[in-house]
């Protein structure tokens, strides 16, 4: 059975949207380290609609001598949550439909080794909602920006959740990378 692997770039205050704002701290090679630890763990990856039509134009050119990351994206199965998404023209992908919990269980069920899962804020959301999660790699940046995309946005209407900590590392740029568990209920 496979496990569900979330990264993400995070500002103090808990902005995920557009993380093009972590540009001016540039990307020291350890945050590559901790990343591609997580990726090679993966045998799958799954995105939401919005992230996977940003990925594509950016990932599927790149060769493996301009990014150690390439044949990862690349050449990785890759499964899409969508809605209005018909063609998925990405190698290796596969449109799953819209949002639902049980496919995702059944797509981890399936899965041997890890599914990795960048940015997919709404995705990542409703995975956590439904307890499907299983790591959570958060890159928090020394900024807040006040407004965006929040990961965990005020709702009156979610859950509590509780995480234990796995891991923690700081970088010389000022970024920090927490390596959070969901508790589970019970």
């Amino acid at each position: 059975m496979g496990t569900i692997a979330v990264h993400e770039f995070m500002s103090l205050d808990g902005i995920i949207e557009e993380p093009r704002w972590t540009f001016e701290y540039g990307f020291d090679p350890k945050m590559g380290d901790a990343i591609g630890a997580i990726t090679t763990a993966s045998t799958a990856i799954l995105l939401g609609r919005r992230t996977y039509e940003m990925f594509y134009p950016a990932w599927s050119k790149r060769t493996a001598e301009e990014d150690p990351g390439a044949p990862f994206f690349n050449d990785t199965r890759k499964y899409v949550v969508s809605s209005t998404l018909r063609e998925a023209p990405w190698n290796n992908s596969t449109i799953l439909g819209p949002y639902s919990a049980d496919t995702i269980r059944d797509l981890k069920q399936r899965t041997e080794g890890g599914i990795f899962i960048s940015g997919s804020g709404m995705l990542v959301r409703a995975l956590l909602a439904d307890g499907l999660i299983d790591e959570l790699h958060l890159f928090m940046f020394p900024i807040a920006l006040n407004e965006g995309q929040r990961l965990f946005p005020p709702d009156a209407g979610a859950a509590p959740a509780k995480f234990e900590l796995a891991g923690s590392e700081a970088y010389a740029n000022g970024a920090i990378h927490l390596d959070y568990r969901p508790v589970k209920a019970g």
